[in-house]
């Protein structure tokens, strides 16, 4: 399994915007996903910490939920970047998407103490809007899938000093 995204949506982010819990650089106590292109598909690699667990040797599902959560802000915000002629790391700031609607089934119990790699399929639903299908594996084993619909961030995200 590769361990590592190298050109990373999050890394391009405004600082304004990289607080996340789950994929924010800056939240120094987040989990600090990563999400960028294999191929045509996108992929966050993590590996949960001792303290993510529901039970001694498997993760907890939260963990699971926000990763496919982020997952999915982060696939949708490279799928319109490279709509607009861009990919991560060519000095142009991505759009930065929030959640609509997130749906996750649990398939297997997933084992802590191995990485995580989650899959999306980006499905364009309207210039400013993206569903985006996720599969979260440990190893090779499907434990969660996920739906995200990402919507670019409102205007009123943004706070006015």
């Amino acid at each position: 399994m590769d361990d590592k995204v190298v050109q990373a949506i999050q890394d391009e982010y405004p600082d304004d915007f990289a607080w996340c819990y789950g994929c924010g650089r800056l939240n120094k106590e987040g989990h600090h996903f990563r999400t960028g292109w294999i191929g045509e598909k996108t992929v966050t690699i993590y590996s949960p910490e001792a303290q993510h667990i529901a039970v001694p040797g498997f993760v907890y599902g939260g963990v699971i939920a926000a990763l496919i959560d982020c997952h999915g802000t982060g696939s949708a915000s490279l799928a319109l970047h490279k709509k607009n002629g861009y990919l991560p790391g060519e000095a142009v700031e991505p759009p930065r998407f929030v959640t609509a609607s997130l749906n996750v089934d649990f398939v297997k119990p997933t084992p802590h103490g191995v990485p995580l790699k989650a899959i999306g399929i980006v499905h364009e639903i309207h210039p400013k809007k993206f569903r985006v299908e996720t599969e979260v594996y440990a190893d090779r084993v499907l434990c969660a899938r996920g739906e995200v619909v990402a919507v670019v961030m409102p205007s009123t995200f943004v706070q006015h000093k």
